[in-house]
């Protein structure tokens, strides 16, 4: 283990390290033995490892979880769409990676049957096996990405690799550690949980409003040409969806 551990953290350079960044590389170090997963074992990942301890870190931060809801999608199809309606090789690389990075943590440190407080698991709610394969999927397209952003294979280039490559093993380790050791769900107050939920909910459903308007203003100058019944029947549709999602609007298509 000692060997293992100082591989990263030497002596005189342990002073200078965060005690939550040191101690979440110690339990992921013991974790990887004890799982029969050490480091370097059928390719280099030490990388990996320090990919990991920063990725645990960063999960005990409210900021982290406000800078990554933008990014985030419950459903496959709500991911796509983003992907496709933008151009910018950098965005969709950050898409693809955080949620895979969502994902890796849902399954491997947040997969309780029994607890009450899943978080973060709610944002991916399909089986297990289902997750596994969207977590190994999304790092392919976030390493994909990442090579054509940065054009050439550079160190998080290769980690992304890796993570998509040996995705189970990682759950494994991470699983082993939340078990033994600790158990971040307790250092995520309730109310953190539901804030994350309910913003990136309340994010989907403004851009689903914005895009009812826009439609629905098209919509109503065609009214306003023709008088057909049949797009008043369609207005007054939209009218009743948009009230859904604002239920400050107000509307008499006669007025």
């Amino acid at each position: 283990m000692s060997n293992d551990l100082h591989a990263y953290v030497g002596p005189d350079s342990k002073r200078d390290i965060e005690p939550t960044f040191y101690f979440m590389l110690n339990c992921l170090l013991y974790s990887r033995l004890e799982t029969g997963n050490p480091s370097n074992r059928d390719y280099y990942d030490e990388d990996v490892n320090m990919y990991l301890t920063n990725l645990l870190c960063s999960f005990m931060k409210p900021e982290y979880h406000h800078r990554a809801k933008k990014y985030l999608s419950r459903y496959d199809a709500n991911l796509f769409s983003k992907i496709e309606r933008s151009s910018d090789v950098r965005l969709k690389y950050t898409i693809y990676k955080t949620n895979a990075d969502f994902l890796l943590i849902s399954i491997g440190i947040f997969r309780s049957p029994t607890t009450k407080k899943l978080g973060v698991m709610q944002l991916f709610r399909n089986s297990e096996e289902a997750q596994m394969g969207r977590g190994k999927t999304y790092y392919n397209f976030a390493y994909t990405y990442s090579q054509a952003m940065f054009k050439k294979t550079s160190g998080i280039s290769e980690v992304l690799e890796k993570l998509s490559n040996g995705f189970e093993r990682y759950v494994e380790i991470l699983s082993h550690m939340r078990g033994e050791y600790f158990n971040i769900l307790d250092r995520l107050s309730t109310g953190e949980i539901y804030h994350l939920e309910r913003e990136i909910d309340d994010a989907q459903a403004s851009k689903e409003l914005k895009a009812l308007q826009d439609k629905f203003l098209d919509k109503y100058s065609e009214y306003l040409k023709s008088r057909d019944p049949k797009l008043r029947e369609e207005l007054d549709t939209m009218v009743r969806e948009i009230k859904r999602l604002d239920a400050s609007f107000n509307f008499h298509i006669d007025s």
